[in-house]
């Protein structure tokens, strides 16, 4: 079986509270059903004071996709970390590592948007040092037992359920990110397919004594729809996969990596990127068992048609697969 991901970042650029409400009722119903049906992982993010409602609390959202779910995994890809309270962040992922029996995977980044640091009033120039404030708290809080914070001794309970604690993982796409993994000894998620940035990571990690591993998109990853008439499928539904490829290309410049990378501005250019794909089952299918990242309510998708690609896929290609 493959590696299957259901990603949902909750986007809906002319929402209202009842379609959003809607709009996250039926990704938690889609997480059950995945779930149900053996798709690995539901992925999520965070983002703040964006226009189209991106989802800024993966974390609740989290929550409740471990309510509604009994196996897969939850991938938080990824938490902005120099705009989280450190205790407070680690009091969180241990409730919710109780929670989920361990299946919560949280992925720390620094972010690439200025406008949410002002946001929340965080020094953007500082958010390298506030970075390793939090990956250092989080470990230390995590062992249960009190450790010297900001000048006095505090103590973070109750404990994570797993050992030695929830999985996290350092992400970005520069050198400083590699090395403040390897020196933390914590695993390293590019932001993109980059193997000399890997390369550089396991140097760090024998120059620190230090333990670790990569977790490294693949160097092509389509997000996925599903349709049994492809052509119809972006006629309708091209714009919203768009909207989303826009509004990453709004956030991305210099050396910003993202896996999600386009610089189409129409439909048609989008289409012929691929970073985008509407397949049929039997094409899903004939791409293999490595990994599949479904996106069925991208850029504002009617959930009706998140729900026709999300069940083609778990009842059309998940079988062939699977056999």
């Amino acid at each position: 079986m493959p590696v299957s991901v259901v990603r949902f970042n909750l986007v809906e650029p002319d929402a209202t509270p009842a379609s959003l409400s809607a709009r996250y009722r039926a990704a938690l119903e889609m997480a059950a059903y995945a779930d149900r049906h053996g798709v690995t992982t539901v992925q999520t993010e965070e983002h703040h004071g964006a226009a189209n409602h991106w989802l800024p609390s993966p974390f609740a959202f989290a929550a409740a996709v471990f309510g509604a779910t009994r196996t897969l995994a939850v991938t938080v890809s990824a938490i902005i970390g120099p705009l989280h309270d450190p205790l407070r962040l680690a009091e969180e992922i241990a409730v919710l590592d109780l929670i989920g029996g361990g299946r919560l995977v949280t992925v720390a980044g620094i972010g690439y948007r200025p406008e949410e640091y002002a946001m929340f009033d965080v020094e953007w120039k500082r958010r390298g040092r506030l970075q390793d404030e939090l990956l250092e708290t989080l470990l230390k809080a995590w062992t249960g037992e009190p450790f010297g914070y900001r000048g006095r001794t505090v103590r973070v309970t109750p404990r994570p359920a797993s050992e030695p604690h929830p999985l996290l993982l350092v992400g970005g796409s520069s050198k400083a990110a590699a090395r403040r993994a390897a020196r933390l000894g914590l695993p390293f998620f590019p932001s993109a397919h980059l193997p000399e940035l890997a390369a550089y990571y396991t140097e760090r990690l024998a120059e620190y004594g230090t333990e670790g591993w990569v977790m490294m998109p693949a160097a092509e990853t389509p997000l996925l729809h599903i349709a049994e008439d492809p052509d119809r499928a972006w006629a309708a539904y091209g714009r919203h996969f768009l909207h989303e490829a826009r509004t990453y290309a709004s956030w991305q410049s210099g050396d910003i990596r993202s896996a999600v990378r386009s610089a189409a501005t129409t439909v048609a250019e989008l289409r012929a990127e691929g970073v985008y794909r509407i397949v049929t089952p039997e094409e899903c299918v004939a791409l293999g068992h490595d990994h599949h990242v479904l996106h069925p309510l991208a850029g504002g998708m009617p959930p009706e048609e998140g729900w026709r690609s999300l069940t083609l896929y778990c009842e059309r290609v998940l079988p062939a697969l699977g056999a």
